[in-house]
């Protein structure tokens, strides 16, 4: 095998990893591709990090080598218009999730990111925003006003399309079981708006309806 694989080399495969009991089960959630993805994560080990390859597999617009080529970029080396571009064409929710957790949160643009899609009117881009914003509560929460963002979700976060929803009530759980002090707000605000309180969960794991989650975090944590 050359050092260096071709976009035709690993479009073929993708092609050959393509499973077609698989793709019936991902459409269902949305997901357009019928690759598993220990096997898209092991075909990324075996291409290697190539970010001109990379942008050329974005460019075909499917699925399957999109995931392939957040696997293989560099988050550092996308512009900011570039991952603006990147985020808005981020349909498929595996698509989404990986770009979000992989590129934007990896980039050193990511703040700037955070700050130019909060409050963008295309749903997709908001809940990046708020995605960035839940790792800041987390990691860097220095210069953020907590008290401001759970005005936000307060009046914003029950009546938000399901992405920006999703992650706003992310920001929410994490502010509670970081910030003691403003703990009792967000349990509030997660009790009055009732967001995902109805939520499957599977034995063994958290709801993520934020005063459950809130509340055990905070145990954990706390010991």
């Amino acid at each position: 095998m050359p050092a260096t694989m071709t976009v035709h080399e690993v479009l073929a495969e993708l092609a050959a990893l393509d499973d077609p009991k698989m793709r019936a089960a991902n459409e269902k959630r949305g997901d357009d591709h019928g690759i598993n993805l220990s096997k898209m994560r092991a075909l990324a080990k075996k291409v290697k990090t190539d970010h001109a390859l990379a942008k050329e597999l974005w460019e075909t617009g499917e699925t399957a080598p999109r995931l392939l080529a957040l696997l293989i970029c560099k988050p550092r080396e996308f512009t900011a218009d570039e991952l603006d571009a990147m985020l808005r064409d981020t349909r498929p929710p595996k698509v989404n999730e990986w770009f979000v957790s992989y590129i934007a949160k990896k980039s050193p643009l990511a703040e700037e990111m955070r700050l130019r899609w909060f409050g963008d009117a295309d749903p997709t881009v908001a809940a990046a925003a708020w995605s960035l914003t839940s790792e800041r509560v987390v990691k860097k929460p220095d210069g953020l006003d907590l008290e401001q963002l759970l005005d936000l979700i307060e009046r914003d976060m029950k009546d938000a399309p399901k992405r920006p929803q999703w992650a706003m009530n992310e920001t929410l759980a994490n502010i509670g079981i970081h910030n003691p002090d403003l703990r009792p707000r967000a349990l509030a605000i997660g009790d009055a708006l009732q967001v995902l309180a109805d939520y499957p969960t599977a034995p063994g794991c958290i709801s993520p309806f934020a005063p459950i989650w809130i509340t055990e975090m905070s145990k954990r944590r706390e010991g």
